[in-house]
């Protein structure tokens, strides 16, 4: 085979937004989309990881216990489209009554909740993820500190804005929810 068609089958067209260059990577490649803009990241500490299976158990047996949805755990791509975006939240909740956004390949639309363990990029989560999932119109965003627990409660207000409910040590409260969680 010639140089000029070695690669002729590998790629049969040339993308053209990030989220098109995002479904051709291998699976488990550890990167998201967020407004057209590919981010890589590293693996996340055992830290981060335990805390990440803490919140599942805890949020699985709430959910189960009161038949009121389902929570996922990541890695599970959430499409966003309309901001071209597909991230990989630590924890999503979505309500029974959004349990159609779960598709074959992944979530389509804004989850009930979402629940980011900080990583060493804080200013990712606290800002470029937080405008996102604030523009998606998810109802409330927690993001928890793992070397403290810190839980700090974003919240959509009537006007589609973020305002910050509360911050506490080792508590998910969630109106949303109707839950008080300790872990």
């Amino acid at each position: 085979m010639d140089n000029q068609h070695k690669y002729k089958n590998f790629i049969s067209e040339i993308p053209s937004t990030a989220v098109e260059v995002y479904r051709m990577l291998p699976e488990g490649t550890r990167c998201e989309v967020i407004f057209n803009e590919l981010s890589m990241s590293l693996s996340p500490t055992p830290l981060h990881q335990l805390l990440l299976s803490d919140l599942h158990a805890l949020l699985y047996f709430f959910l189960k216990n009161a038949n009121s949805g389902k929570v996922i755990p990541a890695p599970v791509d959430v499409y966003l489209e309309n901001y071209e975006s597909v991230v990989q939240p630590d924890l999503i909740v979505l309500l029974n009554e959004n349990l159609p956004q779960i598709k074959k390949d992944g979530i389509y639309g804004a989850p009930d909740l979402v629940f980011e363990i900080l990583s060493s990029n804080r200013a990712y989560d606290t800002q470029r993820k937080r405008s996102l999932y604030e523009k998606a119109g998810v109802k409330e965003y927690f993001l928890i500190d793992p070397e403290n627990k810190k839980v700090t409660l974003l919240t959509l207000n009537a006007a589609g804005v973020y305002e910050q409910t509360y911050e506490e040590v080792g508590t998910l409260n969630s109106k949303l929810l109707s839950c008080k969680l300790t872990f």
